[in-house]
């Protein structure tokens, strides 16, 4: 059966079929089967795993792991390795559940035990652990079972494919974990420290796949705070072998996996984003990886089209993420990266390609170029981005959403030309739906999007998006717990109460529901920001013709603003201060009584102390506002 097998996927489907693999199951768990009798089964199973994902669900359905766990306590080293060679295969399957490796407490440690047994064990254990630690829980998992300190010696192992499988465990245990991280950067390994190690492995006569993988648990450290940005073994080291990845030379997967590890690297640090920037003409380098597959070489090859076709989307969604960090903040970056040949066409090509991935990698680099006042009046213009952007918004999974709609709060900014057309298309409709989100990132985003759309706006649009939104969808977000909603929607009202026709319309329709909304706040409890954000909206009302009868009939909102001027935080007792001067400003009708009722109140008495101040700008607003008591 073994020889009938090797290699032979049809051989190894018709085996399954005919029904060995209960059969072989049976044999390898009997008590009175010789040990070499069970060795061979665990060796054929392994090669019948090694066919298609359908023969490795068959062997899953008859339980085969749970029978060569139990084959593990066996003393034979050479059955316990036939054992994990074939549990290996299995676990490295896409079809196998990661979580059936931790169903059962005791096998863990019992798989670092079997560490120390030999080579094999060694190859074979740390491959497993690789595949199977997906996320916190399995990381922490092995970290507390001292995956850390049984690995590390196995780096500098005799055997190559020990010590890659090693590394492979680390990168993946260290990724986005703190604490494993900050344990690795202190593992004295033969009287060296692990990133010393790490750092040997990077080295160019060093082969590739290990390159990259020390790159990777270097900037895994990194990321978590284990390792500084400024380190020269990130600065000297990480950084250049990961760009050195992304050539034209290196291997198409070697190259999307040198830039996806880059932009995370650089993601979010300024400086390294400069020094990549600069490094071995990468802005231009990653133009290349758009130009796949090559039409003439690869038709002659089927195969190879395909194998093209496939890492093509990968290589496009890869250089996009790297665009998007390497441009995430400086202004001269985008302006290269903009400049690079035809790239605004293939952001927008990329917007609507068929691979989500790209998509939202696309998503990403337009977001993180919209961060540029001269892009979006320039580029983003000339190739009106905004319309595949309304496009993809238009029913898409969250994870798109949330990156196209802070891409479309930037386009929406009072300077960008897009703002006008996106109104046209639709927008506010979209965007109040997005406030209604169970998600907090696109509910966020919404009302950003209608704050920025609010701003020096016509009074069409302010009274079109009070409409979509609904009296009763504000106040929702007004006693939204989260502090970024409620100070998103306090600025959208703020713009939204700006100019003093628009104040009064405005009031005049809603001014009941928003003096409830002002009062709810002030009387709540809410961060300083917040209450000066509530005062400064206020003092717009208070800046309005008819609106100021709203706050002056309304001795509990008054009560409330004479309390902030004698506040301990001088924010809010100049934003306070600023509505008492628009309630009582001199040319305006009906002056003269607001100023008695508010003397009346012992504003007069709080405004003098106040002038006395020894903060320059509340001592100026308070004298400003004397002098109209005394014009």
């Amino acid at each position: 059966m073994k020889n009938a097998v090797i290699g032979n996927n049809k051989q190894k489907a018709n085996l399954i079929v005919l029904g060995a693999v209960p059969r072989l199951l049976y044999l390898l768990q009997q008590e009175t089967s010789s040990t070499e009798l069970r060795t061979e089964c665990a060796v054929v199973l392994g090669s019948l795993a090694m066919g298609t994902e359908n023969n490795v669900k068959s062997l899953l359905d008859c339980h085969i792991i749970p029978a060569l766990l139990q084959g593990l306590l066996s003393p034979d080293l050479k059955f316990i390795e036939a054992c994990l060679r074939c549990l290996r295969t299995i676990f490295i399957s896409p079809v196998t559940p990661e979580d059936l490796l931790y169903t059962d407490a005791t096998v863990i440690s019992h798989l670092m035990a079997l560490l120390s047994r030999s080579r094999y064990t060694q190859e074979y254990i740390c491959q497993i652990f690789s595949h199977c630690c997906k996320g916190p829980d399995h990381q922490t998992i092995l970290f507390n079972h001292g995956a850390v300190q049984n690995i590390a010696h196995l780096l500098v192992s005799t055997s190559y494919k020990v010590r890659m499988q090693a590394l492979k465990c680390f990168s993946v245990l260290a990724f986005e974990n703190p604490q494993v991280s900050m344990t690795l950067v202190n593992v004295l390994v033969d009287g060296e420290l692990l990133p010393q190690i790490f750092v040997k492995m990077l080295q160019r006569d060093k082969p590739i796949e290990m390159q990259l993988t020390s790159a990777k648990c270097l900037t895994s450290m990194c990321r978590a705070g284990a390792i500084r940005t400024d380190d020269s073994c990130i600065v000297l080291k990480t950084l250049p072998c990961l760009v050195r990845m992304c050539s034209k030379d290196r291997l198409l997967e070697e190259r999307v996996e040198g830039a996806e590890t880059l932009a995370y690297l650089i993601e979010t640090d300024v400086e390294l984003q400069r020094i990549a920037s600069i490094t071995d003409h990468l802005i231009v380098m990653l133009a290349d990886y758009f130009k796949y597959p090559s039409s003439v070489s690869a038709i002659t090859d089927i195969k190879r089209l395909d194998h093209d076709l496939k890492h093509a989307h990968e290589l496009r969604q890869a250089a996009f993420k790297l665009y998007a960090s390497l441009g995430a903040n400086d202004e001269d970056i985008r302006k290269k990266i903009i400049e690079t040949e035809n790239m605004m066409d293939r952001i927008v090509n990329g917007l609507s390609e068929s691979s989500i991935k790209v998509r939202l990698a696309a998503v990403r680099c337009l977001h993180s170029l919209s961060r540029s006042v001269q892009q979006l009046r320039t580029s983003f213009q000339d190739h009106a981005v905004w319309k595949p952007l309304m496009k993809l918004l238009q029913n898409a999974p969250n994870e798109i959403l949330v990156v196209a709609s802070s891409t479309l709060c930037n386009l929406l900014l009072e300077f960008s030309p897009s703002k006008e057309p996106i109104l046209e298309s639709g927008a506010i409709e979209l965007l109040c739906s997005l406030t209604q989100s169970e998600n907090l990132a696109l509910r966020v985003n919404g009302i950003w999007a209608l704050m920025n759309m609010a701003f020096q706006a016509e009074q069409k649009i302010k009274s079109d998006i009070l409409r979509g939104l609904s009296t009763e969808q504000l106040f929702q977000l007004l006693s939204d717990s989260d502090v970024n909603v409620l100070m998103k929607t306090l600025g959208l009202l703020r713009n939204l109460l700006s100019t003093r026709p628009h104040i009064d319309h405005i009031m005049s329709t809603h001014g009941k529901q928003i003096m409830q909304a002002v009062t709810l706040i002030l009387e709540g409890e809410h961060n300083i920001e917040v209450k000066e954000q509530t005062l400064c909206i206020l003092a717009n009302i208070a800046d309005g013709t008819t609106a100021k009868e709203l706050i002056m009939t309304n001795d509990d909102i008054l009560q409330k603003i004479k309390y902030y001027m004698s506040h301990s935080n001088a924010k809010l007792q100049l934003a306070a201060t600023l509505c008492i001067s628009n309630l009582i400003w001199n040319e305006e009708e009906g002056s003269q009584e607001r100023q008695d009722k508010l003397r009346d109140m012992g504003i007069v008495d709080i405004l003098h102390k106040l002038s006395q101040s020894s903060d320059s700008n509340l001592c100026d607003r308070a004298k400003t506002a004397l002098q109209q008591y005394l014009a």
